[in-house]
């Protein structure tokens, strides 16, 4: 039986009582945001555990590269045991600038075993426009291993992917066209509660009406004429503004783990819950007599006590729960009550099932 998770997200000593966040944390600024990028390698150096001889594609990469190497091979007489080949990732911040390094993940896209002791060759990394922002090379760090003796072996972590930290090398930047004029804020969760705190904050700290809810998930910023020569001052100040955001009213079930995530404004009126189980036996017995197989089968049926309780109009998330526990309940009959409770129209807050 899996093990299953009650998870209440709700403040149980000091109910009226939440926790400042910044902006910045609930917020993206328009027009600044990070970069993926990818590219195919090489990683050399592995003992014995890179791509078996049927991994086509890096006979050919292997063979490609010493080509362009002046050193001609033919691609049969090739052992790749100790090569292997790798899609390797990053994420480009934004204004990195040209020479600065950024981490890398590589990780293996063929058989081999594991990327442990092995370096990746130098290795292109590009946009999904196909420009080369970067270049990533050197020692590959896994933090796991892949030992094996006469069919016996030990695998620790996940040793066929790894990083090379400050592993590229930043070539080309990203241009950011920044007018200076007005500072655009898209928050990562449309909750009209906190555009309308975050506004009024914003204006409260420029001493001035400078912020503008533009649309349900986005605040307007207009940069006062006496800001513009310290533009990004004026944004660091902007995002650090605190306000106290607005809980929303959900649920959210899993019922794959079992785990229940409940926001602490969910608010639920008096209702009547009875739950109950029915357990169904069914043992099959074979008998032989006389070299005739006969089955037997007894069915048995068991009807638990159910209760019927009334639950009072909870204050909070903790009087539901504690209501709910007296009544016996595990986190699996929760689930059930909660779907229940909702279809009665009693339980007020958004649903999600995962």
């Amino acid at each position: 039986m899996k093990r299953f998770i009650l998870v209440l997200l709700a403040v149980l000593f000091a109910q009226n009582a939440h926790s400042l966040v910044k902006v910045r944390d609930i917020t993206n600024v328009e027009g600044i945001r990070d970069n993926q990028l990818i590219g195919y390698g090489l990683v050399v150096g592995l003992n014995g555990t890179g791509d078996k001889s049927g991994s086509s594609f890096t006979i050919q990469s292997l063979a490609n590269m010493m080509e362009r190497m002046g050193v001609s091979v033919s691609k049969d007489s090739m052992k790749v045991k100790n090569v292997a080949a790798v899609m390797v990732t990053a994420r480009l911040m934004p204004f990195a600038r040209t020479g600065s390094r950024m981490d890398v993940i590589v990780s293996s896209v063929g058989d081999s075993k594991s990327l442990e002791g092995g370096t990746l060759l130098m290795t292109p990394l590009s946009a999904s426009n196909g420009t080369v922002y970067a270049v990533a090379q050197g020692a590959i760090s896994v933090g796991g291993m892949n030992v094996s003796s006469s069919g016996a072996g030990a695998v620790k972590n996940h040793p066929t992917v790894g990083t090379i930290p400050n592993g590229a090398i930043i070539e080309q930047e990203v241009q950011f066209e920044m007018d200076r004029k007005n500072i655009v804020l898209n928050f990562k969760e449309n909750n009209l509660a906190n555009l309308v705190k975050a506004r009024n904050a914003i204006n409260t700290a420029a001493g001035t009406a400078v912020a503008d809810i533009s649309s349900p998930s986005t605040i307007t910023i207009t940069v006062p004429e006496a800001q513009k020569a310290n533009y990004f001052a004026f944004m660091d100040k902007v995002l650090n503004t605190e306000i106290e955001p607005a809980d929303l009213a959900r649920v959210i079930i899993d019922e794959r783990t079992g785990t229940i995530v409940m926001g602490a404004d969910v608010r639920i009126n008096t209702v009547a819950v009875s739950h109950g189980g029915l357990t169904i036996t069914i043992k099959s017995t074979i008998e032989t007599e006389q070299e005739k197989k006969t089955e037997q089968t007894a069915i048995g049926v068991k009807e638990e006590n159910a209760q019927l309780m009334i639950i009072p109009e909870a204050l909070s998330i903790s009087d539901l729960v504690k209501a709910l526990n007296s009544v016996g309940v595990t986190p699996r009959d929760m689930i059930s009550i909660l779907q229940a409770i909702k279809a009665a129209g009693a339980l007020h807050g958004e649903l999600q099932v995962i």
